[in-house]
């Protein structure tokens, strides 16, 4: 047997067994797959004569992208001295089958990051060397891998210097995806399904052969945001009971048609907004986005629920509610200055 993704090699002998020399000899090697036949030989042109006890010998190698039956077909053509015209075929076959489970996990973060995690299962009987696991993103995106850490100004994996990967063994690799400068603005309103990029696994055997294979594209199905999405820029992590601080808000357009919205500000039993409720924000374009800072502050120790905002778009008299947008570490003056 032989994995998918691995290379097939395999050494073709053609000894003339008679004590006749044979002209004109034709030495032919395909792969039948239950999709295909490819020709793997090195030459197609005839070779002009073979003497008794001598061969004609020739390696082939295929990368293996199918799993299921294969059968190497090998076909041997020659003249007689009599010149009668003779034919043999042999076949060898096996099985390729699959080295890996592959399983994807999608997060989406409210920063338009989107975190992917990848499960990766040995199913063959012999351990492996993970030689590399990469994510190759798609053009929108860029890629941070979250699999290694920093030991004395070094990165170690965190699998650590022994990257085999035992029989029935799993393995989570993370990666962080993070939409380019050029998609970044345009990030929050798309919708339906959109390309990720594509994982590239690369290990050995035992022996040290090496395998290779390459996901289909991944695809994720974009949040739905609804016609305005609200999302949270910047907020402190503790703050002091009864004092104001501040948060910055981005509210952004998903819908195809221009909005003009009204902010109104709901105090909640802990959460107090500081300013005028019920202000013009004013005419907002599809697809484009404005910064909203607020100020609020806490009546309540602990931690708090930021909710109690409110967008109207005055075209349509249609009321968006944003509770429970973020918490926050509410805490006595004298606490946090001790």
């Amino acid at each position: 047997n032989i994995f998918l993704g691995e290379t097939f090699s395999s050494y073709i002998s053609v000894h003339n067994d008679s004590n006749q020399v044979v002209k004109d000899i034709l030495v032919k090697a395909d792969l039948q797959t239950s999709s295909q036949r490819l020709n793997l030989s090195a030459s197609s042109a005839a070779v002009a004569e073979l003497k008794p006890d001598c061969c004609i010998d020739d390696v082939i190698h295929h990368e293996v992208k199918e799993i299921g039956t294969h059968i190497l077909v090998c076909a041997v053509g020659y003249t007689m001295q009599t010149g009668e015209k003779m034919y043999f075929r042999k076949f060898f076959k096996f099985q390729v089958l699959k080295p890996l489970d592959v399983k994807t996990k999608f997060y989406n973060a409210e920063t338009d990051e989107v975190f992917l995690e990848a499960q990766i299962q040995n199913i063959t009987t012999s351990p492996m060397f993970m030689e590399k696991v990469s994510l190759e993103p798609s053009m929108m995106y860029s890629v941070a891998e979250l699999n290694t850490v920093d030991t004395a100004g070094e990165s170690e994996s965190t699998f650590g210097s022994r990257t085999y990967l035992q029989p029935m063994d799993t393995r989570q690799y993370l990666y962080c995806l993070k939409p380019k400068q050029e998609f970044a603005e345009k990030a929050g309103v798309i919708k339906g399904v959109t390309v990720i990029g594509k994982l590239d696994i690369v290990w050995k055997t035992n022996l040290g052969e090496r395998g290779r294979l390459q996901t289909s594209q991944l695809q994720r199905m974009a949040p739905g945001y609804g016609d305005v999405r609200l999302s949270l820029e910047t907020i402190p992590d503790t703050v002091n009971l009864e004092e104001p601080f501040d948060i910055t808000c981005k509210v952004t357009n998903c819908s195809e048609r221009t909005m003009d919205l009204v902010l109104e500000m709901c105090n909640t039993n802990s959460i107090h907004w500081c300013g005028v409720s019920g202000r013009q924000l004013g005419k907002l374009h599809p697809s484009s986005s404005l910064h909203l800072a607020l100020t609020l502050l806490s009546s309540v120790q602990g931690l708090q629920s930021v909710s109690g905002l409110r967008l109207t778009d005055t075209f349509l008299k249609r009321t968006y509610e944003y509770d429970d947008i973020a918490q926050v570490c509410v805490v006595s003056s004298e606490v946090k200055q001790s």
